[in-house]
């Protein structure tokens, strides 16, 4: 019974060791894109360049590190598109288009710069417009990859574009914190020594009901 206590433990326990010294989830610092349904905010299905807007209509912007969509940091701040185009009367031939645009937090910022403060702006554009040129009209510069993936708005980040991060979210940081010597760590070699005292222990266990 125990060396099949022994055994069992030991295989519960190697697959744990095999994944300690894996990275944690990845994750991507982008710029999300979402849509306001009624009161909430859905994250959009197409990209900026894509989307046309109706006169009424509320989109946002989000500065933030998450690994897909379904985790993604959703726009902060009053979202209401009469505040935000009170002082923008309708233009015939032209439409209005509410802009919530959330920088981020600090966590989020790439290395050395500081997210500015989050913003709403009211857009006038021409009735065909997409968001992108709702977005170029009152947040600029705008920067795009060669992908036209929204890279920086009002020139925030300076540089990077979806780019994928470990667990710590900044790749400099972690690199700083590695030791100079990349070996294992220490909670792997405990545990590869337990491993090796319990495998001992089941050995001595059989001899000992052997003799």
């Amino acid at each position: 019974m125990t060396r099949r206590l022994t055994v069992l433990f030991l295989a519960a326990l190697l697959p744990l060791l095999a994944g300690a010294g894996q990275a944690g989830a990845a994750g991507y610092r982008y710029w999300s894109f979402w849509e306001q349904d009624g009161t909430a905010w859905t994250y959009a299905t197409t990209g900026p360049s894509s989307a046309r807007p109706a006169d009424g209509d509320v989109h946002g912007f989000r500065f933030s590190v998450s690994e897909d969509s379904s985790d993604a940091a959703k726009p902060r701040g009053a979202a209401d598109f009469d505040a935000i185009c009170a002082k923008t009367p309708a233009r015939e031939g032209e439409k209005r288009v509410a802009l919530v645009i959330d920088f981020g937090t600090p966590a989020d910022a790439p290395s050395g710069e500081t997210p500015p403060d989050g913003r709403t702006a009211c857009a006038r554009v021409a009735e065909d417009a997409t968001t992108a040129d709702a977005l170029a009209s009152v947040a600029k510069p705008l920067r795009y990859d060669t992908n036209a993936l929204l890279c920086a708005i009002s020139g925030y980040p300076k540089k990077g574009c979806g780019e994928q991060l470990s667990a710590e979210k900044d790749p400099a940081a972690a690199e700083e914190s590695k030791p100079a010597d990349s070996g294992p760590s220490l909670g792997l070699i405990a545990g590869i020594t337990l491993v090796a005292l319990l495998a001992t222990a089941a050995i001595w266990q059989t001899r000992r009901r052997a003799g």
